[in-house]
């Protein structure tokens, strides 16, 4: 028979981190040993359901080894516009790395709705990913090259006709080349709500725009980047993300079972293998969604790989309770 201890090291290995923090004062006594547990618990717990803002807390750095904490940050969203280090905003591989380990994560649970909800945000965020090595950066609205503001450049020029933006993207590009300057609160008001909004329109820009500006006059591979985000974009359409819509985190009250999941991604596959760069989606590589490390592998334009984040911290969180 298994005590309750044994229980908390089962939990702990499939990264139920909230319960085991909740069940450690109960299983080991009121004390240091349990309140250590449930500090790190719930540093994993924040990382399991991707809450970006809280990747970085004060108290982790009493608690939380400082080589998981600064993976951790690496994936942090900063929430001010002068926050140092810039976390994902300098880099979206390693956030990314960490979505794909959430996916298979949640894939063995079989949480399928939050598995789609992290595939959604996948997709939101994948046009930055195509653009990071023309940027230099992720997407930081403090670094945004002057070129987007050149001469005849119509991103973020409200009105304007002959340009592709919706009208909630033409929106989000003209804040975003004026919110480095705003307080906190504004900076973190137009993360939660636009800049979603300007990966797809700088993806319109390079990938789709029917009459092209100078706005992106300053990449030097443009052809390339076009190339990466019309398969960001067509990752946005594919019958896997739109089972986001099938689940209780979208607009009904359905979940996917696996069949639906694997079936919609097969589907997926072949659509995303018709552009040449993407071929590699195809691949059976051992991923719960095989192929799809390697599909962001090729926008990124980098080897992309699940990290091993969840998994280190699930393992400090066992020795503490062997200990």
């Amino acid at each position: 028979m298994h005590s309750a201890h044994d229980l908390l090291i089962a939990l702990a290995g499939r990264y139920s981190f909230g319960d085991v923090g909740a069940l450690a004062p109960a299983v080991l006594g009121e004390g240091g040993r349990a309140a250590l547990v449930a500090s790190v618990c719930e540093f994993g717990q924040r990382l399991l359901t991707l809450d970006a803002e809280d990747f970085h807390a004060e108290i982790d750095a009493q608690t939380v080894p400082a080589d998981l904490r600064r993976r951790a940050r690496a994936c942090h969203m900063p929430q001010t516009p002068r926050e140092q280090p810039r976390g994902a905003l300098d880099s979206l591989r390693p956030a990314y790395a960490l979505l794909l380990e959430v996916v298979e994560a949640r894939w063995r649970r079989r949480e399928l709705s939050s598995m789609i909800a992290a595939v959604h945000i996948c997709s939101e965020y994948l046009p930055l990913l195509a653009f990071e090595p023309a940027l230099g950066h992720a997407g930081d609205p403090v670094r945004w090259p002057e070129g987007l503001r050149a001469a005849g450049s119509r991103f973020g020029v409200m009105p304007d006709r002959e340009c592709d933006h919706t009208r909630a993207e033409r929106s989000a590009a003209e804040r975003t080349l004026r919110v480095a300057v705003e307080p906190p609160a504004g900076w973190r008001a137009y993360f939660d709500r636009q800049h979603s909004q300007v990966a797809g329109a700088l993806a319109t820009c390079a990938g789709r725009c029917r009459t092209p500006c100078p706005a992106l006059d300053w990449v030097p591979d443009l052809a390339g980047l076009a190339t990466r985000c019309r398969i960001a974009l067509a990752f946005a359409e594919t019958p896997l993300v739109r089972l986001r819509h099938a689940a209780p985190v979208g607009h009904g009250f359905g979940v996917p079972s696996p069949e639906e999941v694997l079936e919609a991604w097969e589907r997926s596959r072949t659509a995303l293998a018709k552009h040449d760069a993407a071929a590699a989606v195809t691949a059976d590589d051992g991923f719960p969604l095989p192929g799809l490390p390697a599909l962001f592998s090729a926008v990124a334009a980098a080897p992309v790989r699940p990290a091993t984040l969840l998994a280190d911290v699930s393992a400090y969180v066992v020795e503490l309770l062997r200990d």
